[in-house]
C-alpha cells in the first residue's frame, strides 16, 4: 500500500463507490415511481456505514500480493470489484432477513423493519408482505448488480473469466449453505456437528473470506496455486469467525456486540454450541429453554450457565483455536512454497489475530 493510499482513504473510496452505485439506481428508479425510488434510498442508508470487512480484506490483500505498488487504474479496478463484493453481502443479508422473519439487525430496524415503519397503518400483514417482497426483489437486483460488476471490471479477459467463475461458485455454495441452515432450523436434517460446520463453511466462509482472498489473487495476477492456498486459509478463518460469532451471541457482552444475548436460544439456532450440548447429560435442562420465542432473561441466563457447565463454551473456543491454527499452518506452508510474499503473510496474520480477539 502506497504512502498516499491509507487504510482510511481506501475505506472512504469504497463507500464512495457504493454510494455512486446507489445514486445511479435511485436516479434510474425515478421513472418507475416514488415507492421504487424510496426503496433504493432506504437500501443505501442500510448498506452504507458498516465495517466493510469483505471489501477491505480484498483490498488489503491485493496491495500485499501485488509484486509492485498498484497503479491508480489497478487500485480503481480493485475498489470497484470490492464494492460489488459488498453489494453481494447486502443482497444475502436481505434474503436472510426474509427467511428468518427478522425486522431488526443489531438492535435497529433492518430494511424490512424500516419499510414497515414508514407505512401509515403500521405493521399490518399487507405492510409486512410488501416490505418482505421489497427485500427479496432488491436482493435479486443487487445479486445481478454484483454479477454485472464483476463482468464489467477493467481487467484482462483471463482475469474476468476467473472472477466470474469465482463469483458463480461463491453464490452457488452460499445458497447451498443457507438452504442447509434452514433445513437445520426446521428439523429437516439432523443437527450433528459435522453438518453444522459444513453449513457454516458454505454460508459464511465462502463469501466472507474465501471470495475476497481469491479475488485479490486474481486481480494481482497470482497463480492458481496461490489462489487455492488462499481459499484454504479463508475457509479456516471463516469458520473461526462464525464459531466466534456464535460464542459472542450466547456468552459475549451485549453492550459490546450489540445483539440480543438470547436471540440464538429463542430462535432455536443450531450451532456447534448446541450440537455439543446435545451430547451431554445437561441437554434435558437446556432443551427446556431452546427454541422458545417467549424466553425470559432469567431463563436465558439459566440456559447460558448450563451451556457453560456442560462444556459447550470451552469446546467451541477450542474449535475456534483449531481453525486459527489450521489457517496459520496453511499460511506457513504457502510461504515455504513461495506462494505468498511476506507482506501477504503479515496481512493474513493480522486478520487472524482480529478474528481470534473479537469482542463484537
Amino acid at each position: 500500500m502506497s504512502a498516499t493510499t491509507t487504510e482510511e482513504s481506501l475505506g472512504t473510496r469504497i463507500e464512495q463507490a457504493l454510494r455512486h452505485r446507489f445514486s445511479e439506481r435511485s436516479a434510474a428508479a425515478e421513472r418507475y415511481g416514488s415507492e421504487f425510488v424510496g426503496l433504493w434510498r432506504a437500501a443505501e442508508e442500510h448498506a452504507l456505514g458498516g465495517k466493510l470487512i469483505r471489501p477491505r480484506l480484498l483490498l488489503d490483500l491485493a496491495h500485499a500480493l501485488a509484486p509492485a505498488p498498484l497503479t491508480a487504474d489497478e487500485t480503481h479496478s480493485a475498489i470497484d470489484v470490492a464494492a460489488h463484493v459488498e453489494l453481494l453481502h447486502f443482497a444475502f443479508l436481505l434474503h436472510d432477513d426474509v427467511i428468518d422473519g427478522d425486522l431488526m439487525r443489531r438492535r435497529r430496524p433492518n430494511l424490512i423493519g424500516t419499510l414497515v415503519a414508514e407505512r401509515p397503518a403500521g405493521p399490518t400483514e399487507p405492510a409486512l408482505h410488501w416490505a418482505r417482497s421489497s427485500a427479496i426483489l432488491l436482493g435479486d437486483l443487487l445479486l445481478s448488480s454484483a454479477v454485472l460488476g464483476f463482468a464489467r471490471a477493467s481487467v484482462s479477459p483471463e482475469a474476468r473469466e476467473r472472477l466470474l467463475g469465482l463469483l458463480e461458485q461463491t453464490i452457488f455454495e452460499t445458497v447451498a449453505g443457507e438452504h442447509a441452515d434452514v433445513a437445520l432450523s426446521d428439523g429437516i436434517i439432523a443437527p450433528d456437528l459435522r453438518t453444522i460446520l459444513s453449513t457454516s463453511a458454505y454460508k459464511t466462509s465462502t463469501y466472507s473470506f474465501v471470495l475476497p482472498l481469491r479475488a485479490a489473487a486474481v486481480l494481482t495476477g497470482s497463480s492458481d496455486a496461490t489462489e487455492q492456498r488462499l481459499a484454504l486459509i479463508g475457509l479456516h478463518l471463516g469458520l473461526a469467525y462464525q464459531l466466534q460469532d456464535d460464542l459472542l451471541s450466547v456468552f459475549g457482552d451485549p453492550d459490546e456486540h450489540g445483539k440480543d444475548p438470547f436471540s440464538d436460544l429463542r430462535e432455536g439456532k443450531e450451532t456447534a454450541i448446541i450440537a455439543y450440548a446435545r451430547m451431554t447429560s445437561h441437554w434435558d435442562g437446556i432443551e427446556l429453554h431452546f427454541g422458545r420465542p417467549d424466553l425470559s432473561p432469567a431463563d436465558g441466563a439459566d440456559a447460558r450457565e448450563r451451556l457453560r457447565e456442560c462444556g459447550s463454551e470451552a469446546f467451541v473456543r477450542g474449535l475456534v483455536q483449531e481453525h486459527l491454527d489450521a489457517a496459520d499452518a496453511a499460511l506457513f506452508e504457502a510461504e515455504a512454497d513461495a506462494l505468498l510474499p511476506a507482506a501477504a503473510g503479515r496481512a493474513l496474520r493480522t486478520l487472524a489475530s482480529r478474528v481470534g480477539g473479537r469482542s463484537r
